[in-house]
């Protein structure tokens, strides 16, 4: 999936982002808009369960996992890759 197409469908359609890398990494640059949920909270993060999401970390790898862990916890989430394929500018 092109992270760059779908954070326009996100936007379009009012999917949350969910960047699921470190909050150190967060700091350092994310996605406009998109919110910290690391990897290792996923098991216990209270999402809205009408919602759907868009997870991404640094190469997908993460995201993955995370929106497969989210996905049995009955919320909504699609893994759209990772923030090295970004091309549009980010924010600190």
């Amino acid at each position: 999936m092109d992270i760059n197409r779908s954070v326009e469908e996100a936007k379009i359609r009012d999917i949350s982002l969910l960047d699921v890398r470190t909050p150190e990494e967060y700091r350092h640059g994310h996605i406009p808009g998109a919110i910290n949920i690391p990897l290792n909270t996923t098991s216990k993060v209270q999402l809205d369960p009408e919602k759907e999401y868009f997870a991404y970390c640094h190469s997908g790898r993460r995201s993955e996992l995370a929106s497969r862990i989210l996905n049995e916890r009955g919320f909504h989430v699609e893994n759209i890759g990772g923030i090295d394929d970004w091309v549009k500018e980010i924010e600190n």
